[in-house]
């Protein structure tokens, strides 16, 4: 989320247009309270992350209904016709990138067969986890028929995946690639197999990226080997542009209504050039 509000902000600073920010901590309350003080500000637009489909589209319309323009991040909608446009990630696209690396690795490392351990959320966000396990085990079969899923559990938190992956890695003992669908499982599945004494004999793929995930992307024991994470600062700046090019009358009319998907950035352990970029990038965004 911060780096979805310097993108806003950086777009903003650019085209010497004002901006105000606010953070409504995941409460649907405050992003109302939010909206409904931006509205009394006489703001010409906003940009932002809706929480609800529902309830955010709600409030959403009626700031545009005072001819406050909007644009959005970070969802895909399809009840705003009134928006000017919004970017979001797309989580079948983000399974699929990270998917595409291990079907690559699965081809050249293991002879095109593999036993795979999922780590999920369907029981935090069942739509998004089911769209990032669909997009990653899709990738990975259509270069690896032969890959087998011989466990799916939920473990999306770092200390409750240690524990799923360890103990699938018993029962499973055969299973010699572990992928989670977020940052959680995908910390914990990678110290479960080094606690297991695995290093060498499973691999982890995973999603989210965080400074963390990059640190064991890096690490001598080469169990985590990549990573798809979003890209919140595009998705903020682009936003931003349009919201901008709307409030000095250009046309939008192509935008109107929908969500573009802003891709997956993979981190891959093959390519430490890409890490290093995308540490320096990092940096450089957040240090302003």
């Amino acid at each position: 989320m911060k780096l979805l509000s310097l993108g806003y902000q950086d777009a903003a600073a650019a085209a010497g247009v004002k901006i105000l920010t606010g953070n409504t901590a995941n409460d649907q309350g405050k992003e109302a309270e939010l909206i409904n003080t931006y509205m009394s500000q006489k703001v010409n637009g906003i940009a932002i992350a809706p929480l609800n489909q529902d309830s955010s589209i709600a409030a959403l319309k009626k700031a545009d209904e005072k001819g406050v323009k909007v644009a959005v991040t970070n969802i895909s909608l399809t009840n705003a016709p009134f928006i000017v446009g919004g970017f979001t990630s797309d989580n079948v696209n983000i399974g699929a990138t990270t998917g595409e690396a291990a079907a690559q690795y699965i081809k050249e490392k293991l002879g095109g067969k593999a036993k795979i351990a999922i780590l999920a959320f369907k029981g935090l966000l069942p739509e998004q986890s089911g769209d990032r396990v669909k997009g990653f085990v899709d990738a990975v079969k259509k270069v690896n028929p032969d890959v087998e899923i011989v466990a799916e559990q939920d473990a999306w938190l770092q200390d409750k995946a240690v524990q799923v992956a360890g103990d699938i890695l018993t029962a499973h003992p055969d299973v010699n690639l572990v992928w989670a669908a977020n940052e959680g499982g995908t910390i914990g599945a990678a110290m479960a197999v080094k606690n297991a004494g695995k290093a060498g004999k499973v691999v982890v793929f995973g999603t989210d990226a965080s400074d963390q995930l990059v640190s064991m992307l890096k690490a001598d024991d080469n169990i985590l080997q990549a990573i798809t994470g979003q890209d919140p600062y595009n998705m903020g700046y682009q936003a931003m542009e349009l919201l901008i090019k709307s409030l000095k009358g250009e046309d939008v009319s192509a935008s109107k209504g929908t969500t573009k998907i802003v891709n997956g950035i993979l981190l891959s352990r093959a390519d430490p050039d890409g890490i290093a970029k995308f540490e320096s990038d990092l940096k450089a965004k957040m240090g302003k």
